[in-house]
């Protein structure tokens, strides 16, 4: 560790050219101004109607069948098809065939949609989000009405936190087209309530193009819904006078002289767990012993995902009264239970998503869990502080705020409950990393390892998560890897195929800040506005 600090250093961003901020959103008042309404949605010929059906339902070889019966007849139609077949490929996880489709749908209609759209579609899979935006918007200021631009927009400024825009552009796609499915998905988080369920039900009732995963939360996500009508509310609200508190980082090792991680002592009705703190989970996740123990209440069956090549790990969403940490005490929280007892020889993990009402400060060096209530959005009382426990993210419909204080914090991206910050390797173009203290070091994707240095196989290091055990492991020569204001020079970093987690979260992650660079740091995270600041110490690492 102390060998690793000595080559993390601060850069003034004179120094050297800083990771790529995530995009800002483009989108101003009366930038896009055409009028949406059912009946601009432009209508499509029956063999595409027929083609873009098979896709809806799932059917997707089908469909891509279709589509290419239509190539033949050039023009319009045949860019239409290119852009379905991208569309396709994109839900087959074939991405660099979805780019070539696209790019062939954009040659035969520049800048019209549905070509461009789609080809966004694949940028934004791609990690290459502004392209993403400005693919979307570009037919749109042209009058150009697309649905599926408004739904990209959509996707595009939930993960930058412009909540209010995105709701307005969903609004849209919705009106233009209400039988997309991928639309019916994304306008159901606007949805509360009685409204959500039915909605929710009616989707599940006809075909659409999720894959078993998807379909399978969806179903789990309606079991809740329902359980919360007939059982009440769980907020999880904060039910003492005090707003903050301050806790230990207890460390955690993987035997009695390796640390990798760092846990937070958590009551669950009364019952003490130490749980790893991970910037790459979400929620509370315990052992079933500790779920015993603590009298957590079972309300519906659903397995938990992880790293690894095996299928999701067996488990239940739970019911506990009472949450605390420090001074802090909540009631009425969701708790995800694992079946199988000392999966990660831990009691459990907790992500730090959870905190959303709190400027999170874990400090890392000095073994300090900080938590301090966000300040107000402008003219507005300050909210209600809460643990988000629950798996659906609570709805927002503000747009990113920087409070003055933290105008100096880099901007992130949020994919759910996924922190993803731009980070050059070896003065690559910026790509997008996953924050993850509980990933025990830093990673890099294979592929992306082969672009920036040499690797070789690595058959003696041991990669595993809640899903088993990686099966193919690599080793890094020399990386250079800077993020914000920061620099660290390693030589040995692990890759492995990071495919899996790319696909899950809908856009490229080229690698993984873990533990042992965090570890250097003292990290403060605004997950409310997508706001993130490190502090490092030379002295100590020396």
């Amino acid at each position: 560790m102390l060998l690793l600090g000595a080559f993390l250093s601060a850069h003034p961003a004179s120094a050297q050219a800083p990771a790529a901020a995530p995009p800002a959103s483009q989108e101003k008042s009366g930038s896009v101004t055409c009028p949406v309404n059912a009946q601009t949605a432009p209508p499509l010929s029956p063999a595409l109607a027929a083609a873009r059906d098979l896709y809806r339902t799932g059917k997707f070889d089908e469909a891509v069948a279709a589509y290419n019966a239509i190539l033949p007849s050039g023009g319009a139609d045949a860019a239409a098809a290119y852009a379905g077949i991208a569309r396709v490929y994109l839900q087959q996880m074939r991405v660099a065939d979805a780019d070539a489709a696209a790019q062939k749908a954009v040659a035969l209609t520049p800048g019209r949609a549905p070509a461009i759209v789609a080809l966004g579609e694949v940028y934004f899979r791609e990690g290459n989000l502004s392209e993403s935006e400005s693919s979307f918007l570009t037919p749109l200021r042209n009058c150009n009405l697309d649905a599926r631009a408004y739904l990209g927009l959509t996707r595009l400024y939930e993960v930058l936190l412009d909540f209010k825009t995105a709701h307005k552009y969903i609004g849209h796609a919705f009106k233009l087209d209400p039988d997309d499915p991928d639309i019916r998905r994304e306008y159901l988080d606007t949805l509360d309530g009685a409204e959500r369920i039915e909605f929710l039900k009616k989707y599940l009732a006809g075909p659409t193009d999720d894959d078993t995963q998807t379909t399978t939360d969806m179903h789990d996500e309606l079991q809740r819904l329902e359980s919360k009508e007939k059982e009440g509310e769980h907020l999880c609200q904060l039910v003492t006078k005090v707003t903050q508190t301050e806790v230990k980082l207890e460390p955690l090792m993987s035997d009695a002289t390796n640390l990798r991680g760092l846990g937070l002592r958590v009551r669950v009705n009364g019952a003490s767990a130490k749980l790893m703190v991970d910037t790459g989970a979400s929620g509370i996740l315990i052992d079933k012993k500790v779920a015993d123990r603590a009298g957590v209440k079972h309300l519906i069956d659903h397995g938990v995902q992880g790293i690894g090549d095996r299928a999701a790990t067996s488990g239940y969403l739970g019911y506990a009264d009472k949450i605390q940490i420090g001074e802090l005490e909540f009631q009425g929280c969701y708790v995800s239970v694992v079946n199988t007892n000392s999966v990660l020889d831990d009691d459990g993990l907790i992500g730090a998503n959870v905190f959303r009402s709190f400027l999170v400060d874990m400090n890392m060096p000095d073994r300090k869990f900080k938590l301090t209530q966000l300040p107000p959005y402008p003219d507005e009382p300050a909210a209600v502080a809460t643990l988000q426990t629950e798996s659906a993210p609570a709805r927002n419909f503000h747009n990113r705020y920087v409070a003055p204080e933290m105008k100096e914090y880099s901007p992130f991206l949020l994919f759910g409950h996924d922190i993803l910050i731009p980070t050059h390797v070896n003065r690559s173009p910026s790509k997008l990393f996953l924050i993850d203290s509980g990933s025990w070091d830093s990673v890099l994707s294979a592929p992306f390892a082969r672009a920036v240095t040499k690797i070789s196989s690595d058959p003696d290091t041991t990669v595993k998560g809640l899903n088993g055990k990686v099966a193919k492991v690599y080793r890094t020569q020399h990386i250079t890897l800077q993020f914000s204001r920061f620099t660290q020079k390693r030589d040995d970093l692990v890759a492995f195929d990071l495919t899996h987690l790319s696909d899950d979260t809908g856009t490229e992650i080229s690698g993984i800040l873990g533990f042992t660079l965090l570890n250097l740091l003292d990290m403060k995270i605004d997950y409310r506005d997508g706001l993130i600041d490190f502090s490092f110490d030379p002295n100590r690492f020396h």
